[in-house]
């Protein structure tokens, strides 16, 4: 790919953001070879992604993510914001005079600063004399490949047709699941606003979210301040319930009856892929199939940086565990999933509260856990070299203990949580949930509830899926001339040991060529997010950095600095492939060896 011509960007949130801000800074380099750049939007706004959109969230929904923990743009988002005036700011209920790098501020604050940074990047590439054309309300709706002319057609929602050299798919989340309001039941909570009773008006009854994740709390503190006011106390905040409103209460389900941990306080803000190991000494772990272990990954890598931070934490227990070999990654998750597994989630919210402010309040960095994140962020991104037994194990283990461990809650969520616990607004069902449709009283839906209990039905006025986004199907990626033309493939990746196949449910298989082989979920991308076609080639001229549509490959790629380090991927890998004027064959070979070496 020497020459990237006419380039066409799908989306404009904070994947597509970051990709043009790295873009913008190597404008240079790419002057004589990127002829212009067109911004396809489908809302009225760019610059905002869906979690930040004024349509999608309101004021009460908070990120949680600090100005320190941002990845570089022009300006900071803590200099942005002391920019703003004294009205703005109580808009996003922000004091002037308590603004801070390590504070984190609702969504909406985010959103426009993101779409001020995207203006400033775009007129950064004008200055360079690169146009930049961003087409607001308007949606790509399909891509075909003409391979006869080696470009990329694009159809949009106004039913044009255009042709761009390269395509940049960063269309980020996506909710297509169905809603049925008239039975109380909503596929994602997004946008919020259809959650919210009208002015006046309130939902005296109990509300159920299937989740107990940050997805579940923005529901709960919509609602919930539509409901009540929080009041502060010697203990902290409790809810009271406005006149009329006596009947609201929120009920969350989680499987393992987990609530999020919280935010900590880090010596390194911002995550790095080699960190703790260099891309030559992790690509030596490989085995001669070419396969890396997660096993002789946890052995080689993991385990030395954990002892490491588990002796700066005092942690001494952990220290003597970890330097037994035969302490292996399944009993490290075993043994820390049981230090948090509380009786009370609620009472150990409660304590691990006081730790946490502690930690972020006097500058004590929880090193461990910082640490664990760093190495599994390095994983992400060489995750296509797993055998389908890792992937398993990644999946069904790994994941769910990173995602309740690392979420990190803000500490202003957290007592939010407590203060409606208190006041018996809120309370936890532990058990697997399944949705059974319509209840038997008209405009429910039911549920039924799996446990050590046993099992139960119960019926909501109002449920809503907060379980978060899943690995897109590739029935449901959305281009699906792309999948006609079998320029796209499912992710899959090879057993080691075909037996072990015969342990997986027939659906999570793929079977080509008499070889079984396991959906890891999402669609196939290589090192450098190029998409891949059934024929197993990376195509040259399109790429995808959406995270619904890769996950499967990059399990770990969640938040804004994966956006950032995605973008910076696939722009360092043009920027060198340009410089090297190297044939297009010998150029992609090099690209699946920029960050993860050459799959086998």
């Amino acid at each position: 790919m020497k020459e990237i011509g006419s380039l066409a960007v799908i989306g404009s949130g904070p994947s597509a953001l970051y990709f043009l801000y790295h873009l913008s800074q190597s404008a240079e380099d790419f002057r004589h070879s990127l002829d212009s750049i067109t911004v396809f939007e489908k809302t009225s706004l760019a610059g905002y992604g869906m979690p930040y959109h004024p349509e999608t969230t309101d004021r009460y929904n908070r990120a949680n993510i600090s100005s320190e923990e941002l990845p570089e743009l022009p300006e900071t988002f803590v200099a942005w914001l002391r920019k703003r005036n004294h009205a703005e700011l109580e808009t996003w209920g922000i004091v002037e005079e308590e603004i801070s790098e390590s504070e984190v501020y609702c969504r909406l604050a985010l959103g426009k600063y993101f779409s001020e940074q995207f203006q400033r990047i775009v007129e950064l590439f004008r200055n360079t004399g690169i146009p930049v054309d961003v087409r607001t309300s308007c949606s790509v709706d399909d891509i075909e490949e003409e391979e006869e002319n080696r470009r990329t057609r694009l159809r949009t929602c106004t039913d044009g047709a255009e042709l761009y050299d390269t395509v940049v798919i960063a269309t980020g989340h996506s909710w297509k699941g169905e809603d049925r309001a008239e039975e109380g039941f909503f596929s994602s909570p997004w946008p919020i606003f259809k959650l919210l009773p009208a002015p006046g008006e309130f939902l005296n009854h109990p509300v159920g979210t299937l989740g107990a994740s940050l997805s579940a709390f923005d529901v709960i503190s919509s609602l919930s301040h539509r409901h009540g006011e929080f009041l502060s106390t010697d203990r902290g905040l409790i809810f009271k319930a406005y006149e009329g409103a006596e009947g609201f209460e929120l009920v969350m389900h989680a499987a393992e009856g987990w609530l999020p941990h919280l935010q900590w306080d880090q010596e390194e803000p911002l995550r790095e892929i080699y960190r703790h190991v260099s891309r030559d000494a992790m690509l030596s772990l490989r085995e001669q199939d070419g396969s890396l272990r997660i096993a002789t990954y946890f052995d080689r890598v993991c385990r030395p940086a954990l002892i490491d931070a588990f002796e700066k934490d005092e942690m001494d227990e952990l220290v003597r565990l970890l330097r037994d070999e035969a302490f292996g990654f399944e009993d490290f998750v075993d043994e820390m999933t049981e230090r948090h597994d509380y009786v009370d989630s609620f009472e150990g919210m409660r304590k691990e509260l006081e730790e946490a402010r502690d930690s972020v309040e006097n500058h004590r960095p929880i090193h461990w856990k910082e640490t664990l994140d760093d190495l599994m962020y390095c994983l992400n991104y060489h995750a296509e070299l797993l055998p389908a037994e890792d992937h398993v194990f990644l999946k069904g283990s790994v994941m769910p203990f990173l995602m309740n461990v690392i979420a990190a809650m803000p500490l202003q969520s957290a007592t939010m949580l407590l203060g409606l616990h208190d006041a018996g607004k809120i309370r936890l069902v532990t058990g697997k949930v399944k949705i059974e449709g319509e209840g038997r009283e008209p405009g429910t839906t039911r549920v039924s509830v799996e446990s050590d209990r046993g099992q139960e039905e119960i019926e909501y006025r109002m449920f809503v899926d907060c379980s978060g986004q899943k690995p897109m199907d590739l029935d449901a990626f959305p281009f699906q001339s792309l999948a006609k033309q079998g320029a796209v493939r499912e992710a899959r990746a090879d057993f080691l040991n075909p037996v072990k196949a015969k342990e997986i449910d027939d659906e999570k298989l793929l079977l080509e060529d008499g070889v079984r082989r396991l959906r890891i979920g999402g669609i196939d991308v290589d090192a450098a997010f190029h998409i891949i076609g059934q024929d197993g080639t990376a195509n040259p001229r399109i790429f995808d950095l959406s995270f619904p549509h890769t996950s499967g490959v990059r399990p770990y790629s969640y938040g804004l600095q994966a956006c950032n380090a995605t973008a910076e991927i696939v722009v360092r890998t043009w920027r060198d492939d340009i410089g090297a004027g190297q044939s297009e064959e010998a150029s992609l070979r090099e690209v699946s060896r920029t960050y993860d070496g050459d799959r086998t």
